[in-house]
Parts: structure tokens; C-alpha cells; sequence
């Protein structure tokens, strides 16, 4: 009896016999027929592929990956297939151009996600719309970590995939909709055909790549300032006292604290690739140790300067005289003629200087050296000062390395 309901068409389709169709609903008995074919793939001709059109709207950005570059993303698919079978005059059907029917009473392309491996857990319970041209339009949500989508059973010669809307469609109606807690923002929306090969037999595919930036103002709170204030701090280290014994614990400390920060940040960053920001850290971190082997540089030459001041060459004793200030000039060396033990270095008024180092000059101290013609007290002096003008230009470089390369950084991050 419900064969008599399916009746042969134009050409190879079938018409649903709707006159038991009326203003009080649908006759059920009127797609029995339809129904029973369910198991099959609807198509007249087996040697024809069934065309099924994809289309998504991503919703929500449930979570990121970053180390992993893997989203988790909720979305809505769109499923549109032709099916023959299904198909009515909508004169004769009191004007009715489109039914909901539950999709467990329809066959159904098992489109599924190549990456995933989690059960899929898609509501039961859907219903699929079908207009009276027998086109089917089937939505269900899901919870996905990749956006590949291909065919469980069905290779090109019976399933071939297309697109239902324009890439840029779909970006849009994504832009509008999605929900990523104010956190990441969608750029954009890619699609790819490659087929997939699995021994002899080849699938079609469609693969979508989602394009999502993560916010800067995460990066900037959590990452840049704190890495800022560790180097600024670093670098207003150098204005302790070079002779002191507090600057290179103090920059030990601070280098062992921005490990620490690294080795908290380290989750926030992706374990592939080397991002941009990734090398402002190792830059950082480089400064940092530049200016600990500044200070240990210096440190050894102020102790060699205090123990055994070796002969300092005429030179170096030029180019000393040549880079420090009238006010801070160095001891000349003394004239043939005019050495004796009488000769003392000139010294400004005020505070002893650093190079004394609470040193008070002893007898045996105003003896000359006999290589360079200098008491031992001024060749003191001397390496001191030099120490000083030392550790005065390496932190001038210090800080033209550091403002070069943190401006590059920034030009780069902007283009």
C-alpha cells in the first residue's frame, strides 16, 4: 500500500503522493516508502556520486593549545544532499514547500572529522529539513578539536564533497556569532581539497584552516611588562658602585629570577616554531647575562688594580688621560729630573675616590716602579680609574645594544 505512495516522475525522479496531506498535519504513511530505503544511499543510478555540500559556523572557541597549536572550537555544520526520492508537488500538498522529518528516519552521509578521535557526542534527536525539490539540509552541532572533514565509507566514486557557501560566508557569519571570552580573535577562514589516499582507495576531503590571533593585551600584562621591569632593573644594577660586592649577587639574583619567569611563562608559548616573542626573551635573558660578565670583567680588573697593579703602558695612559674629565684627570707620569719619593698623584677636593678603596698610602708604597716610572700608589690609581672609565663605556654600549635591538623587536612586531 505505501508503494503506491511513491509514484515515478519525470526522468529518473519520484513523486510523493501528498493527498493525504491537509491543514492538520502531514500523512506519515506518505514517506514510509522513503523510510524503508534508509540503509541505501539515495540515488537512482549507483554509478552516480551522491554530491553533498558542507558548510559551518563557528560559534565559540572553547579552548586553545598553544604549546600543541591545537583549537577545541564549537561549531555548527550544514549538511545539503539531494535526495530523489523525496520529492512533491507543493500545488497539491496545500502549499507546503519545506518538512522537518527526523533525521534517524533519513540516510545520512557520514561525514566525519579525520582528526579526532573522541566519541562523537552530537545530540540524537535532530531533524533534518527537506524542501519538495528533495533537497535535504541537515545541522548538528559539534565539539571539535580540527576542521578536516572527509568520508568514513564512501570514496569519490560515490560521495564527492563541495562547499554550500563562500569561505568568506562563512568567516562573516563566524565573525558575528562566535564567543571567545574576549581573549582571541578570529582572522580568518581557509579551505583546502586535497583527496585522501588509503590504499587503493581514494576519499574526497575538505580541509578548513582557521586562522585566530590571541588578543596583545595578555601578552603585554602578563609577559612584556613583567619582562621589562627585569631588564630595566638589570640595567640601573650598573650604577652600584663597580668596587662594591653587592652588584654581582644582585645581578645573579636577577638572573636566576627571569629564569624562573621563563620557566612560568613557558606554558603560554607554542613548543613549535620560534615566535616573535620567544626571541624578545632570549634577548632579554642575553642582556642579562652580558651584564653579569661586564660586572665579573670588571670586578677582576679592580682586583688586579688593588693587589698587583702591573705597568701600565704610555698609551693607555694617553687614551686614559684623553677620556676622562679635567676635574678627574689621571696622575701624569712623572719627568726625568723630578722623580724622588716626594711625588704625589693630584687628587680633586672632597671624598676619597673609589680607587683608594679605604686604602691609606704607606711608607713603603711611595717607592717609583722601575719599569714604568709610577709609585705604586699611582699605578693604583690608574688601573682604577681605568676600571672606571671601563665599566662607565661598556654600560654606554649596554644600553645602545639594549635600545637597538628592543626597538627591532618593536618595528618587527608591528609589520
Amino acid at each position: 500500500m505505501t508503494g503506491s505512495l511513491l509514484s515515478t516522475g519525470r526522468g529518473d525522479s519520484f513523486t510523493i503522493n501528498c493527498s493525504g496531506f491537509d491543514q492538520h498535519g502531514v500523512d506519515p504513511a506518505a514517506f514510509q516508502a522513503v523510510f524503508a530505503r534508509k540503509p541505501f544511499r539515495p540515488v537512482t543510478n549507483y554509478s552516480v556520486p551522491t554530491h553533498v555540500n558542507i558548510s559551518f559556523t563557528l560559534s565559540a572557541i572553547l579552548e586553545v593549545d598553544a604549546q600543541l597549536q591545537l583549537l577545541t572550537s564549537f561549531l555548527w555544520m550544514d549538511l545539503v544532499w539531494d535526495n530523489p526520492f523525496i520529492t512533491w508537488n507543493p500545488e497539491e500538498c496545500v502549499g507546503i514547500n519545506k518538512l522537518t522529518v527526523s533525521a534517524e528516519n533519513l540516510w545520512l552521509p557520514d561525514i566525519f572529522i579525520v582528526e579526532s578521535m573522541d566519541v562523537d557526542q552530537t545530540p540524537s534527536g535532530l531533524i533534518a529539513y527537506v524542501s519538495s525539490e528533495g533537497r535535504i539540509r541537515y545541522d548538528k552541532p559539534m565539539r571539535q578539536n580540527c576542521t578536516s572533514l572527509s568520508s568514513f565509507l564512501y570514496t569519490v566514486e560515490s560521495m564527492l564533497l563541495g562547499m554550500d557557501k563562500e569561505v568568506w560566508e562563512i568567516t562573516d557569519t563566524s565573525r558575528n556569532v562566535i564567543r571567545t571570552h574576549g581573549e582571541w580573535e578570529l582572522l580568518g577562514i581557509n579551505k583546502a581539497t586535497p583527496k585522501m589516499s588509503v590504499g587503493s582507495n581514494l576519499y574526497d576531503q575538505i580541509m578548513f584552516h582557521v586562522a585566530i590571533r590571541r588578543r596583545p593585551s595578555l601578552y603585554i600584562i602578563n609577559l612584556l611588562v613583567p619582562s621589562s621591569f627585569l631588564i630595566t632593573i638589570d640595567a640601573l644594577s650598573f650604577y652600584l658602585p663597580a668596587e662594591s660586592e653587592s652588584r654581582a649577587p644582585f645581578k645573579i639574583t636577577l638572573l636566576l629570577g627571569y629564569n624562573v619567569f621563563l620557566l612560568m611563562m613557558n606554558d603560554l608559548l607554542p613548543s613549535s616554531g620560534t615566535p616573535l616573542i620567544s626571541v624578545y626573551f632570549a634577548l632579554c635573558l642575553s642582556l642579562m647575562v652580558v651584564s653579569l660578565l661586564e660586572t665579573v670583567f670588571i670586578t677582576h680588573l679592580l682586583h688586579v688594580a688593588t693587589t698587583q697593579p702591573p705597568p701600565m703602558p704610555r698609551w693607555l695612559h694617553s687614551l686614559l688621560l684623553s677620556c676622562t674629565s679635567p676635574g678627574r684627570c689621571c696622575p701624569t707620569a712623572p719627568q726625568k729630573g723630578n722623580e724622588g719619593p716626594g711625588l704625589t698623584p693630584t687628587r680633586p677636593p672632597g671624598p676619597k675616590e673609589p680607587g683608594e678603596l679605604g686604602k691609606e698610602v704607606r711608607p713603603g708604597e711611595t717607592e717609583l716602579d722601575g719599569d714604568s716610572g709610577w709609585t705604586k700608589t699611582q699605578l693604583v690609581e690608574l688601573w682604577v680609574r681605568f676600571s672606571l672609565a671601563m665599566d662607565a663605556l661598556l654600560f654606554r654600549l649596554y644600553l645602545l645594544f639594549m635600545a637597538s635591538s628592543i626597538l627591532t623587536v618593536i618595528v618587527l612586531w608591528n609589520t
